[in-house]
């Protein structure tokens, strides 16, 4: 499968009165072809950091203190404004999770479409609005025509999260970015929402970097998934590997805390404390200090990447060769059968 991204050793920081915020610490991840990566982790852990890197859009106490983000064999940390104004948009998109604040309520939601179109593609504004008319259409809003003349004010929540996929598919992107796209709707219009990315996809063939704080979401979308902690990586692999096969305690904590149906008023797990201050990291591994299972070494260095499988790994000294044995708890297996169904 044809390799479209590989971001390499990113390390993210940023400048305060108090000193720098370490907010993402040597994060290496690639992405497919077609595929769904999704990035999981409490609020705060990076996920978003790392992927408004990638689209260059930090704000302005942001900066890359190291590390490579590779496209199309060019170096995305290298690119100068005016270069990556040529990718941004054009083959790298993003959907952000408030679709009001993404949106400009003093113009139609026609010209919104059309203004990528016309900057990216260098059509004409009758060319652009037949085109924004058709993905009108293409993500499920009835009479594009009458709705092209609109504005943000006159559509609800989630069809204004449909026009901010609209706009970000304009230009037949590679790579799609969704930041908990569907964090600010409710329930059934958030699987709408979902199933509606799953066929675009389908449809166009983007790749799709889903960010998102719900595992539940992530069992239905992802190929592949990275669990984040503290602005690094802490387990890797496919979908089945961390549902079915978790390895890190943080993992099982995210697992163990998914509401399901079946479970008693006292069986939802909830992970102890607050995440470590990123302007001083923890020595070791950051979760430590949270977790019931922690052993002496976590305290004193950080963890490698152990290899689980050709597809799965993990950063947890519980995966030492010499450390004792630890059983999963039993509400992570419970939850592998809800998964299932």
């Amino acid at each position: 499968m044809e390799k479209l991204l590989e971001v390499k050793n990113l390390c993210v920081n940023f400048g305060t009165y108090g000193g720098e915020v370490q907010a993402v610490r040597g994060v290496t991840f690639d992405l497919h072809k077609g595929e769904t990566l999704a990035i999981v982790g409490e609020s705060g852990s990076g996920k978003s950091v790392a992927c408004k890197t990638i689209m260059r859009i930090l704000s302005a106490n942001g900066f890359i203190k190291d590390g490579e983000i590779l496209f199309e064999n060019r170096d995305l940390t290298k690119l100068s404004e005016r270069e990556m104004e040529k990718v941004r948009g054009k083959d790298i998109a993003m959907i952000f999770q408030d679709p009001m604040t993404s949106l400009n309520p003093t113009m139609t939601i026609g010209k919104q479409i059309m203004e990528p179109i016309i900057k990216h593609q260098g059509l004409s504004k009758e060319e652009a609005k037949l085109k924004a008319i058709e993905l009108i259409s293409l993500v499920g809003i009835s009479e594009p025509e009458k709705r092209f003349k609109q504005y943000p004010h006159q559509f609800s929540g989630g069809m204004r999260q449909r026009i901010v996929i609209a706009i970000s598919l304009a230009c037949n992107p590679k790579i799609l970015i969704a930041d908990e796209p569907t964090t600010a709707l409710d329930v059934t219009i958030q699987a709408q929402i979902l199933e509606l990315i799953k066929d675009l996809q389908a449809h166009t063939g983007v790749a799709v970097i889903f960010i998102t704080h719900d595992l539940g979401v992530v069992a239905n979308m992802a190929d592949r998934v990275a669990v984040m902690y503290a602005g690094k990586i802490i387990e890797y692999g496919t979908s089945d590997d961390i549902f079915y096969n978790p390895q890190h305690p943080y993992t099982w904590g995210l697992l163990g805390s998914m509401p399901t149906l079946d479970i008693g008023d006292n069986d939802l797990y909830n992970i102890p404390g607050t995440p470590p201050d990123l302007m001083n990291p923890p020595k070791g591994d950051a979760f430590a200090l949270r977790s019931e299972f922690a052993i002496k070494l976590d305290h004193l260095a950080e963890p490698p990447m152990f290899k689980i499988s050709d597809t799965h790994y993990a950063a947890t000294w519980l995966l030492h060769p010499l450390a004792k044995k630890v059983e999963r708890p039993l509400n992570i297996e419970r939850r592998k059968v809800n998964v299932d169904e």
